[in-house]
């Protein structure tokens, strides 16, 4: 059996006809720049978390750094991340000049561990950029209180939780600002790069809107120094029709994700992922870890099993961040989980028996 990792192309022939029909809408508008499109796709968006503002923008990277910019931040401040992420959690910091400030994670959830981020504030530090990593939300409501305690921002690093949930509550609408990826791959993604940024704040949704179109306000008058973000009008029709199935893409996730796990909960050498209570995660990537993952990788491979590694080195091991000075033994739980971790497929169109098959296939490796 030769399994798909994602199902990107299955999804399309699902939504074919009603895709093709909003791009054929686009083309002939000509509008391929901040056509009508991306205005209701921001109306869409807004919605769906209950965010009282929403701005498409070019990646989630950019959604990132345009929210670093709205805030001021420059060379000499600092920004507390988690050490176990994508790298364009931090790059965006150091892009301007700014320091990131890693905290080591919590072993059963990879996700930030809150009650490491108090002893890392200075008197430089800024802003505070959680991450929803594999789709599940961290502790944001003690987040937000240390936050508050120093009067610094929170950033939601959601390019990987677009449609969770944390206490009933959606991903994206938790913290000052919110970021997401549409990235194609994603939950909720596009057919190119693509993000969005979410916020209840009227002054930073105006800055934040001028910044990604090179600060300007009106025509030819540039009040910021910004960039080119925009999200163009063809992925804004995409994802028009990707969000009318996308709940309901959600619930198949969880489905699967329940399945993986009541197969593989008594498999020896084997961690599951744990979502905590009053959580809904978009299961983004369904990880699991093992001692024996690169033999289990080779094996899953072997049997037409795709896998994949997030994230094989810690931020603070790249070599990029060498500068910052941290050394290996620095974060022991991402370093630990780093060399054990390995992602298999999920997506809301597996199959029984292609679960059936992956389970089976991971049980007979451990059994041999």
């Amino acid at each position: 059996m030769k399994i798909d990792f994602a199902n990107i192309n299955k999804q399309y022939h699902y939504l074919e006809k009603r895709i093709k029909k909003r791009l054929n809408e686009v083309l002939a508008s000509s509008q391929f720049i901040l056509g009508k499109e991306v205005s209701e796709l921001e109306e869409k968006l807004k919605e769906f978390c209950n965010a009282q503002y929403s701005i498409t923008v070019s990646s989630g990277t950019d959604a990132l750094l345009i929210s670093l910019l709205s805030i001021g931040i420059s060379p000499g401040d600092e920004v507390i991340t988690p050490v176990f992420t994508f790298i364009a959690t931090a790059e965006v910091v150091s892009l301007l000049g700014a320091k990131p400030v890693f905290v080591d994670i919590e072993k059963e959830t990879f996700n930030i561990n809150h009650k490491l981020i108090e002893e890392k504030i200075t008197e430089k530090t800024k802003a505070i950029i959680p991450v929803s990593l594999f789709g599940q939300i961290p502790e944001i409501d003690e987040i937000n209180k240390i936050a508050k305690k120093y009067n610094l921002t929170v950033i939601e690093d959601g390019a990987q939780s677009f449609g969770a949930e944390y206490k009933g509550e959606k991903s994206c609408n938790l913290t000052d600002i919110g970021c997401t990826s549409f990235f194609p791959a994603k939950p909720l993604g596009c057919y190119g790069d693509g993000g969005a940024i979410f916020t209840n704040n009227e002054e930073l949704y105006i800055k934040m809107k001028a910044l990604r179109v090179h600060g300007q306000t009106e025509r030819y008058n540039h009040k910021y120094i910004g960039i080119n973000g925009r999200m163009d009008t063809l992925q804004a029709a995409i994802l028009l029709e990707k969000l009318n199935i996308f709940s309901e893409e959600i619930e198949k996730r969880n489905n699967v994700a329940n399945k993986y796990i009541a197969k593989l909960k008594n498999c020896p050498e084997l961690t599951l992922p744990k979502i905590k209570n009053n959580r809904l995660s978009t299961w983004a990537q369904f990880s699991i870890l093992t001692s024996k993952r690169e033999l289990l990788k080779k094996y899953l491979n072997q049997n037409g099993i795709p896998t994949a590694v997030h994230y094989p080195i810690p931020l603070h091991l790249q070599e990029c961040f060498k500068y910052l000075g941290y050394r290996k033994g620095d974060f022991p739980v991402a370093e630990k989980i780093a060399n054990e971790i390995l992602s298999i497929p999920i997506n809301p169109y597996l199959e029984d028996n292609e679960i059936d098959y992956i389970c089976n296939c991971i049980i007979n490796f451990f059994e041999k």
